[in-house]
């Protein structure tokens, strides 16, 4: 029986794929590149936003229901409309992604530092979980929008205290 030569077995064991190129990055981007890139998808929205509200529908976007005039409109106004909603859910959406990946990364430096002492290893959970509040609450305040859920909102019933406090309201006038 003839054994392989170890040149053939390390062949058979790497697999027709593997290789030194395999383990090579795609590519490569320097943090502080992609912390400012990060940084500036909200700014850069905003402003793509507020461009194309005032390009494509300066009435709509500036009007108010009290009929004063505006020149600029309101953040809400920009980024409230089509496609300048979807715009900016997707600079927010890319935003949050790292904001996730830093509180996670934040919560293990703090943990591996104090690992030792109770009071400090809550404070860092609770900065965890902060952490994630917020940018959960980000996320929700960008992709819940009021203007596409009023219809759900209004069928549903008023909140008791809601209720009273407007009959009592409607009796003193």
């Amino acid at each position: 029986m003839s054994h392989p030569s170890p040149s053939h077995v390390s062949r058979m064991l790497q697999g027709p794929y593997a290789s030194l190129e395999r383990d090579r990055p795609l590519i490569r981007l320097p943090f502080t590149s992609f912390a400012v890139v990060t940084v500036l998808l909200p700014l850069t929205g905003l402003i793509a936003c507020l461009f194309i509200a005032l390009v494509y529908h300066f009435e709509e976007a500036t009007s108010t229901h009290c009929h004063v005039s505006n020149y600029l409109p309101s953040i809400s106004a920009a980024i409230s409309r089509v496609p300048e909603r979807y715009i900016w859910r997707c600079c927010i959406g890319l935003h949050s992604a790292p904001r996730y990946l830093v509180s996670a990364s934040y919560f293990s430096f703090y943990r591996g530092r104090f690992a030792k002492r109770l009071p400090e290893l809550l404070l860092s959970g609770l900065a965890l979980l902060s952490s994630l509040a917020e940018n959960t609450g980000l996320l929700l305040l960008t992709y819940v929008a009021s203007t596409e859920t009023y219809s759900e909102y209004s069928r549903s019933p008023p909140n008791s205290t809601r209720a009273a406090s407007l009959s009592s309201s409607n009796n003193l006038t």
